[in-house]
């Protein structure tokens, strides 16, 4: 699902707005969930966290929507900022405050539905997933994009990442679970490898770089079809 807060104070316009993303919603397939907010001061004093999308107007009552912006980027770092206006000059000093892109009224769908695009492929692009595992009495965060495989030796799992390795207490079991619902297979008892850094198949070995890990006879049909489930973009 994706969030959008609209701050707009012309009802019409408001309106239009969301009739846009109805359709939006339809052509593309994504959920969308909205907030409408009719000046600067009262979407800063509510300003709702999950929020993924600001189409923020510029020209507000009580608190204009620079200024507004500006507040809201102090809180959320991450949002995705558009602006709206029928003056472009006010627009361009939105990237001061890490707007991604501006809409002049009137608004056309074709416009709208292609910043929605942009912001929505990049919101996808800096998705990460992390895991936490204690490391030497200290938590670590690890992206688990940079997992290339797991391997587990009596009461130990080694990592290893894309650009370093370090193992820790724990069970192939456990860690398999913990990732669940991401692109692993565990290919052996011992070795659990992220379908991302598989580059073939070769002598019943998954090929991961310059190293072969060994696929279990009765793992090799399901390797095969997670791999291909995977390049097909089946799995996550």
């Amino acid at each position: 699902m994706v969030h959008i807060t609209i701050v707009e104070d012309e009802t019409h316009f408001v309106g239009q707005l969301r009739d846009f993303l109805t359709r939006y919603q339809k052509e593309r397939g994504v959920k969308l969930k909205t907030d409408w907010f009719s000046d600067g001061e009262a979407v800063v004093e509510n300003y709702p966290s999950s929020t993924d999308i600001l189409l923020m107007d510029i020209q507000l009552p009580y608190l204009d929507g620079m200024t507004s912006a500006e507040l809201i980027r102090g809180k959320d770092p991450e949002v995705i900022i558009i602006f709206i206006t029928n003056m472009t000059q006010y627009a361009i000093k939105g990237y001061t405050v890490g707007a991604m892109d501006y809409l002049v009224k009137p608004l056309s769908y074709f416009a709208l539905s292609q910043r929605l695009d942009k912001a929505i492929a990049k919101m996808q692009k800096r998705e990460r997933k992390y895991l936490v595992v204690a490391s030497a009495g200290q938590a670590r965060k690890l992206d688990v994009s940079q997992i290339c495989y797991i391997e587990s030796s009596g009461h130990n799992l080694t990592f290893q990442m894309v650009d370093t390795s370090f193992s820790v207490p724990g069970t192939m079991t456990q860690m398999e679970r913990e990732l669940a619902g991401n692109s692993f297979y565990r290919c052996n008892k011992g070795c659990l490898v992220n379908l991302e850094h598989v580059d073939g198949i070769q002598d019943n070995c998954a090929l991961v770089g310059n190293v072969h890990l060994p696929i279990s006879r009765g793992k090799k049909a399901g390797m095969m079809a997670a791999l291909t489930d995977y390049v097909n973009g089946v799995m996550p």
